[in-house]
């Protein structure tokens, strides 16, 4: 097949990158339709800076993927200069040649996906073989590098044993029980033969990413634009299947490149939640280089076939620029309403929806306190989830009513030791965790129960309030029924957890009368527009279904 074959044909032959599976939900294939999506936001911004030229007539602007996969990012790129720089090289041998050992560089985080780029971009495995499409290359993996690399374990648990050869006690390192100090990979998943992949990401694995990068490709390199999806998590060795986010640690390593631009898709936990990220989070949101998020909240619709819960989204960081992000919303293929220019530091989080800060305005304009003060942290009686008593009190000196998962059961008093006090009382039982594997989530809290005196639960739970009367009891769960409430809720839950932070939008108000939604809506103002939109997010709860009962555990 000829150079020029070889690049026409893409647009009539079935795109191969389209069909792959993805590695996992951790390390997801880009479709090309939404890497040209990002490639698009990044043009635009590109001509606002430089009076309307396109980036990609530009010859000496360089681009990094440093977690590349399929490839698809760079292939695209090098599809766009190909097309773009037809004039400047009119040879088309040469104008492609240039592009692949000049302008388009990547680090594989795997050898599979490694050789994959390799094949998708240089149309060969390797970049001076036969039917590669560069043909200057003195090296076999061309611009898009790959060797393994190993993680560095610390923290490894000592125990005390006995020489062998002495007798004498001396404390040794358990092998297995150490993280990686660079990623937090837990020691005794992902310390493997050579059989296997570490993936201990070279990019993430490192002191000084300037001088590591310029180990790796030989020079001193400086890219004008880093793009990507990186690698979501990894198992963190925790309970069950524990993993942590490490996405935020290619994207800090990649921004402390100061390319000109960076541009990356990532889940979307980061605006409101996500285990380990608050400090990402607050980096993030008090940098007004953000220039661009495109945020698709619902499950599935970015990427196929992929659960990542809360949604993904993009953002550009642009180097030069000071000012207000604009946010725009995807849905169903569709922008939701009009971007709108934001600073992001307004709030604690990243609020998503363009619609909600209005309303969000009205509410905390009038200072009022907030619920997740009274809400409890977990484990509210200290007592984790898979503690269960007997079916009956029978036989129990001082039995307790105990609300755990699926079931309720009696334990002595004795066995609780945390909030003693609260067990005597009226209290408001909401679920730890709350959601479905639905592609849209719009109940967002469980069915609150109310607990008589005699009663506790299990870190199933949270105590949303706790109070001597019963008719206080009953009108917070009124209140946390309410579409206004579970509302201001959704602007901070991300995924499934309902811990108290969720509940700090939520006013704290008086509970002299039973709230209702058209009560809300009346104390805080809202316009017949607001309320629509608070309606077409939140869904009435049914009040047949014990929903706090069936909550999804996965």
């Amino acid at each position: 097949m000829t150079l020029q074959a070889s690049f026409s044909l893409q647009g009539h032959n079935p795109d191969v990158l389209t069909c792959i599976a993805n590695l996992s939900n951790d390390e997801v294939f880009t479709p090309p339709e939404f890497s040209n999506q990002m490639l698009d936001t990044l043009e635009q911004a590109w001509a606002e800076s430089n009076a309307g030229a396109s980036i990609w007539t530009d010859p000496t602007v360089t681009f990094l993927d440093p977690f590349t996969k399929s490839g698809v990012f760079l292939r695209e790129i090098t599809r766009r200069l190909t097309d773009g720089l037809a004039a400047q090289f009119p040879d088309l041998e040469e104008r492609v040649d240039h592009i692949l050992t000049k302008q388009v560089f990547g680090i594989g985080i795997t050898q599979l996906t490694a050789l994959l780029a390799r094949r998708s971009v240089y149309c060969s495995k390797d970049a001076r073989g036969k039917h590669s499409v560069a043909k200057s290359f003195d090296r076999d993996w061309g611009n898009i590098w790959f060797e393994r690399t190993e993680h560095t374990w610390t923290g490894r648990k000592k125990e005390r044993r006995a020489n062998p050869l002495t007798g004498e006690e001396e404390l040794v390192e358990q092998v297995g029980t150490g993280k990686c100090k660079f990623c937090g990979a837990s020691e005794g998943e992902y310390s493997r033969d050579e059989s296997l992949e570490t993936h201990a990401y070279a990019f993430i694995h490192t002191n000084d990413i300037k001088a590591r990068v310029n180990e790796l490709f030989g020079a001193d390199m400086q890219f004008d634009v880093i793009i990507g999806n990186p690698p979501y998590q990894l198992s963190d060795g925790g309970f069950g299947t524990s993993a942590a986010p490490i996405y935020q640690l290619f994207v800090e390593r990649a921004l402390d490149l100061d390319p000109r631009y960076g541009i990356f898709v990532t889940p979307s936990r980061w605006f409101a939640g996500g285990k380990g990220l608050d400090a990402y989070r607050e980096r993030m949101l008090g940098d007004h280089r953000m220039h661009v998020i495109v945020d698709y909240p619902k499950l599935y619709e970015a990427f196929p076939g992929v659960k990542i819960r809360g949604g993904i989204s993009y953002f550009l960081w642009d180097r030069d620029y000071d000012g207000p992000c604009t946010i725009q919303t995807m849905w169903d293929g569709a922008p939701v309403g009009e971007p709108v220019a934001r600073y992001l530091d307004a709030f604690d989080v990243l609020v998503r929806w363009n619609a909600a800060i209005p309303i969000l305005e009205k509410v905390r304009a009038k200072g009022e306190s907030t619920l997740d003060a009274r809400v409890s942290t977990g484990k509210p009686f200290g007592l984790r989830t898979f503690v269960h008593g007997a079916d009956s009190d029978h036989g129990i000196a001082d039995p307790v009513h105990l609300y755990g998962s699926r079931r309720t059961s009696w334990i002595d008093r004795s066995e609780i030791t945390t909030n003693v006090p609260w067990i005597d009382e009226w209290k408001v039982l909401m679920t730890a965790v709350q959601g479905t594997s639905a592609a849209v989530e719009t109940k967002f809290l469980s069915r609150p129960i109310v607990a008589a005196p005699g009663t506790a639960c299990t870190e199933t739970y949270l105590i949303a309030g706790h109070f001597a009367s019963e008719v206080d009891a009953e009108r917070l769960a009124a209140l946390l029924t309410t579409r206004f409430v579970r509302f201001l809720v959704s602007l901070r839950k991300s995924t499934q957890h309902a811990t108290r932070d969720v509940y700090a939008f939520v006013p704290d108000v008086p509970l002299d009368r039973e709230w209702t939604d058209a009560l809300l809506y009346e104390r805080y103002g809202l316009d017949d527009q607001e309320i629509a939109f608070i309606e077409s997010q939140v869904a009435e709860h049914d009040a047949t279904l014990l929903d706090a009962l069936e909550s999804d555990d996965a």
